[in-house]
């Protein structure tokens, strides 16, 4: 009884808690789909229909499987550029199979539990991944806003500005309807009714007019095969995964809840098979539709499940209509989306934060930008976040000599790993460097914690030297954990070396 309450609540909190808000918010998010999809699919050098259907597919299974409600996931430019060689040298029909076994791989990696991982990317480097988005998104807006383009021109311009005006200005009125479906709607009807001569989403790419089908990819069931999308498959999904926890983290943010992860990665799994047996390219959560969605009011799992229903209802049923929606109304959405993405605070955080922590968030804006690569970036500003974390945690321990009537005591405090133990060694001994040099030498470590085996090698090394220096040596206080470590990896004989555990 306790779980069907349970279950009926979460439903009622997941799908039903604003069903207006969703629905609409879940409309704008599915206009504003439709150019992304068909950019990523000619990118990874496939027909529009195979990244529009995958939008489709993907945005409407993870409303059911996926554990951040209000998210949306569909094509992504950050799987389509891996899987270029692919299709180039083997066809659609090999990405579809690479897709397939994409969705396997996010399965395992969820039953392993990765997401744990995201433990370890500070929120330094998750700033700079949201602030190199925002600038990604800008400047993929560019292209329609250049002079000199094809049909971009003064009324381009107008219309971008006249968008943004509608955007921020439509809420003070009343905030009852989003104000981006507001601008689409108005600009769209101006459009056709005055024949303006700016870029349209047919101008982008052919629409598909029917409903995908289920098909298996026809591709040899050979241990070759999977030889050749094995590698693609894997690193596709290592980056799905990668934005997707992270778009994750940043709309439960701007959300104020909690999302999970671990479901999260199984949903994306499941997904990206779904829309594979569906003629859909592979695809992960993506952070500017998201920022849409959550700024339109939407919350809950029916926002991504409209989004998905609607584009396919749009492509199928609305199909003339959609191909006469101008550019210049959808760049005026990307554009409020950058804005609104973009960590303004970390502008005057560069100065008020700690120097470490600016540059990693920096550097990481610098290397997705520069490379448009979001899974190197990230990697980088978390090898960053690990240098500076080694390099201040290294300095925490000191060691203090107390001279005794019948020894000297080197009382050692904070913590010693590898990164410490050269600082360690250094400042223990030898004694026979000190003018009232003791035979007899007690390292009181009831301070200190060893938490690797490179420090219990600085360790033996420091007791060793002050034996070869002619000095009788105790170390006394290791607590269980060090004292456990010390018994598994010690290599020096210890005879005669008294060992004490600190006091519980």
């Amino acid at each position: 009884m306790t779980q069907t309450a349970s279950f009926a609540e979460t439903f009622r909190r997941d799908w039903l808690a604003q069903p207006r808000a969703d629905i609409l918010a879940g409309i704008v998010v599915a206009l504003a789909l439709i150019p992304e999809a068909i950019g990523f699919a000619l990118i990874a050098g496939v027909d529009p229909s195979v990244g529009l259907y995958a939008s489709v597919a993907i945005a409407m299974v993870i409303a059911f499987t996926g554990g951040r409600p209000g998210m949306i996931s569909a094509a992504t430019a950050a799987v389509a550029v891996v899987v270029i060689p692919l299709v180039r040298d083997y066809g659609v029909e090999y990405l579809f199979a690479a897709t397939i076994l994409m969705g396997i791989f996010q399965g395992i990696a969820a039953v392993l539990r990765l997401n744990l991982l995201m433990q370890f990317v500070s929120r330094s480097v998750i700033t700079g991944f949201v602030n190199a988005l925002a600038i990604l998104i800008f400047m993929a807006q560019i292209p329609q806003l250049m002079p000199g383009n094809e049909g971009v021109g003064p009324w381009t311009w107008a219309m971008v500005a006249i968008g943004l005006g509608i955007i921020y200005g439509f809420p003070r009125i009343t905030k009852t309807i989003p104000s981006p479906l507001v601008a689409i709607v108005l600009l769209t009807a101006a459009t056709i009714y005055w024949g303006l001569p700016v870029n349209n989403v047919a101008g982008e790419g052919e629409l598909p007019s029917g409903l995908p089908s289920f098909a298996i990819p026809n591709v040899p069931l050979t241990w070759e095969t999977l030889v050749i999308i094995a590698p693609y498959s894997l690193t596709m999904a290592a980056v799905g995964l990668l934005e997707s926890f992270l778009t994750a983290q940043i709309v439960d943010d701007m959300t104020h809840t909690d999302s999970n992860k671990q479901r999260e990665g199984a949903g994306q799994g499941i997904a990206n098979i779904v829309a594979a047996f569906f003629g859909g390219m592979g695809g992960c959560a993506m952070i500017g539709q998201s920022v849409i969605n959550v700024a339109s009011g939407g919350r809950g799992r029916l926002s991504t499940f409209t989004a998905g229903a609607f584009l396919l209802f749009l492509l199928t049923v609305l199909g003339p209509y959609v191909g006469q929606v101008p550019m210049p109304a959808l760049v005026a959405v990307m554009i409020m989306v950058s804005i609104g993405t973009f960590s303004w605070n970390s502008i005057p955080n560069l100065r008020r934060h700690p120097a470490t922590s600016s540059i990693v968030m920096v550097a990481t804006v610098v290397v997705v930008v520069w490379t448009h690569d979001l899974a190197l970036g990230v990697l980088v500003g978390v090898l960053l976040s690990g240098i500076f974390f080694a390099q201040k945690v290294k300095n925490l321990f000191t060691v203090e000599r107390v001279r005794r009537p019948n020894s000297s005591v080197y009382v050692v405090t904070g913590e010693i790993f590898f990164a410490s133990v050269e600082k360690f060694q250094d400042m223990l001994g030898p004694e026979s460097q000190y003018e009232d040099a003791a035979h007899h030498v007690v390292i009181d470590v009831s301070k200190a914690h060893f938490w690797d085996i490179s420090a219990i090698g600085a360790l033996e090394k420091a007791v060793e030297r002050m034996r070869r220096n002619g000095r009788h040596t105790r170390v006394v206080g290791l607590n269980a954990a060090s004292a456990d470590l010390f018994d598994k990896y010690a290599l020096e004989d210890r005879t005669g070396l008294e060992l004490g555990l600190a006091p519980h």
